[in-house]
């Protein structure tokens, strides 16, 4: 027969076994947590060397002298520029006055905006005549054109603002000038419509009322394509044609004024051309 043991322990014996082994527990806890600040320790320390090293203190004190002294240069140089920009401002707002005190002041009188405008081409898109006039007593440039190749005269002259021509062709402008597409101040302002200010071109200056855009066309030819046989267009044709338009001049398609006439069904301006002599059948030379 086999005999059975008890062993009993008694209360404090068990007490002192359970706080050996939280003892040991945490001891490991310890070790584990040293070992993981080991390792992040030596993580930095690997970063902070791939770091480059710091610079000498005079290369730093010469970067921030040379970085004050670009602070410091360029104050005077855009206290220009916003005094150009001011003028600009006030030759679109039509600001004569302050205008001119900029330019007394010694503000550029052709410094160019964003798009390549100078203040007397700002001035001439809002239509601001004395403005374009003071600017040009003043000695503004009066031929420079902006980033659409588009100068005073051009523009006024496609827009219709027939004050500023007249100030600009007795100022000597260049009436020869062309557009972007190769066009003249007359082809512009005849495909418009702008009876006065074709009136004045075509009495004032010495602009070849036959010449030809890059498409061929001319005053006559573009007063057809791109006008809507208006009263105006009328008008405007049977000018170019009593100052000598060649009404069988076509364009580098061979299409002729009176043909377009036809095929846009404007009536009575391909009657116009016919009693200008307008040949129904044409064998026009090509344009090179």
């Amino acid at each position: 027969m086999y005999s059975r043991r008890v062993i009993v322990c008694d209360g404090g014996m068990v007490k002192k076994t359970l706080s050996f082994i939280g003892a040991v527990v945490v001891r490991k806890q310890k070790i584990l947590l040293c070992m993981l600040l080991g390792l992040l320790m030596t993580v930095v320390a690997c970063d902070k060397q791939e770091e480059p090293e710091s610079k000498p203190v005079h290369v730093k004190n010469e970067k921030k002298k040379e970085k004050h002294k670009e602070q410091e240069e360029p104050k005077e140089e855009k206290s220009i520029n916003l005094m150009d920009k001011q003028l600009l401002l006030s030759a679109t707002l039509g600001d004569t006055e302050t205008a001119m005190k900029l330019i007394q002041d010694g503000a550029n009188i052709n410094v160019e905006g964003d798009n390549g405008e100078t203040p007397i081409l700002a001035a001439t898109y809002q239509n601001h005549v004395e403005t374009v006039k003071a600017l040009i007593g003043a000695g503004a440039n009066i031929e420079r054109k902006d980033e659409k190749q588009s100068n005073p005269f051009l523009y006024a002259s496609r827009e219709g603002y027939t004050d500023i021509v007249k100030l600009l062709i007795n100022a000597g402008v260049n009436t020869k000038e062309t557009t972007k597409s190769g066009g003249t101040a007359l082809i512009s302002a005849s495909e418009r419509g702008h009876v006065e200010v074709v009136k004045e071109l075509l009495e004032h200056t010495d602009i070849d009322v036959n010449y030809r855009n890059d498409r061929g066309g001319t005053a006559v030819v573009e007063a057809i394509v791109l006008g809507n046989g208006s009263e105006n267009h009328k008008k405007v044709i049977q000018m170019l044609i009593d100052h000598g338009a060649d009404v069988n001049m076509a364009n580098k398609e061979n299409i002729t004024p009176l043909q377009y006439a036809e095929k846009r069904g404007f009536k009575d301006i391909a009657n116009m051309l016919r009693l200008a002599g307008a040949n129904e059948v044409v064998q026009p030379q090509p344009v090179e």
